[in-house]
């Protein structure tokens, strides 16, 4: 029986990052290098922890930002983290660091030695997306820009 190769899906993985570019620089707002923004996350009223988007880099093209969460089971289990790169000229963002893991393939043959999916790149920028989702919808922030 033959399998067939996976094809990088990239108008999928465009859309993403177009639409992660814009969830984070509504997240983000006016944040200089430096500065941070901590989004209170809430269910039900409960607090789940906090989204955390620190701004590592600005420049006029590119950005760096540390994406992370803090929450009630720290002590547990490693949250996750992530490093994204906004690209301002093209207006899209990209995962480029998860969990202390760099550089990730648009497609990788399965199975491989670290165990990524076919599109692990096409995942993780739609995980981000699911996140940042959430901490706009409902996440907490006094200093969240609203929107017009």
């Amino acid at each position: 029986m033959s399998r067939s190769a996976y094809v990088t899906d990239l108008k999928t993985l465009h859309g993403e990052c177009t639409a992660n570019y814009l969830r984070l620089t509504r997240l983000v707002g006016e944040l200089g290098e430096g500065e941070v923004r901590e989004v209170e996350l809430v269910n039900r009223g409960r607090p789940l922890g906090s989204l955390c988007l620190e701004v590592r880099e600005h420049a006029a093209y590119t950005s760096i930002i540390q994406v992370s969460q803090r929450g009630v089971l720290d002590e547990l289990i490693e949250t996750p983290r992530m490093r994204v790169h906004l690209y301002h000229d093209v207006r899209m963002a990209e995962v480029t660091d998860f969990q202390r893991q760099r550089h990730f393939h648009g497609r990788y043959r399965y199975p491989n030695a670290r165990m990524h999916q076919p599109d692990e790149k096409l995942q993780l920028n739609r995980f981000l997306g699911e996140w940042l989702e959430h901490g706009l919808s409902h996440g907490h922030s006094l200093d969240l820009p609203q929107l017009p």
